[in-house]
């Protein structure tokens, strides 16, 4: 396997270990039972739980969403698997690797309750941005990074 696999993979590890230890201790240590805990003004803890992709997006009653959008989510993972083991940099290894374990850690969630804990509830003046999990914030920054790899990756007239 080569180095730069490893690398992915390990931060899809690490992800996924983080985002399912995170949703176990704030669902049943932290908050053991509360809706929300207020930390700061801006920012609190709470329990939610997410019918559709991240941030709740596409969400839906229907029995069928979780095994759609799990598929959907295994079908990308995939896809970004066979990316990973072309990935020449670094930063695009990580980042693909970080977008699998997010979306793997969310998957896992739909499989064992039909939908996704989403803990973390930042505010202001009374407008809430929708409830997310570490894996929602990995596949955001995952993203994030694949777009700045692409930026400054080396063209063949770089030399």
């Amino acid at each position: 396997m080569p180095s730069m696999m490893r690398i992915g993979l390990l931060a899809g590890g690490i992800i996924l270990i983080l985002d399912h230890l995170t949703k176990w201790l704030i669902r049943d240590v932290v908050l053991d039972g509360a809706r929300y805990i207020a930390i700061t003004g801006f920012f609190n803890l709470v329990e939610v739980w997410n019918r559709g992709v991240s941030f709740g997006l596409f969400a839906s009653s229907s029995p069928w969403t979780p095994v759609l959008l799990s598929a959907l989510a295994i079908g990308i993972s995939i896809v970004l698997l066979v990316w990973l083991r072309k990935a020449e940099t670094l930063l695009l290894s990580i980042a693909l690797g970080i977008v699998i374990g997010g979306a793997v850690g969310n998957v896992i969630d739909r499989i064992l309750w039909g939908h996704v804990f989403d803990f973390l509830d930042f505010h202001i003046a009374g407008y809430h941005w929708p409830a997310f999990n570490v894996a929602d914030s990995a596949i955001t920054i995952g993203v994030a990074l694949i777009l700045i790899d692409g930026f400054i990756a080396k063209t063949p007239d770089d030399g």
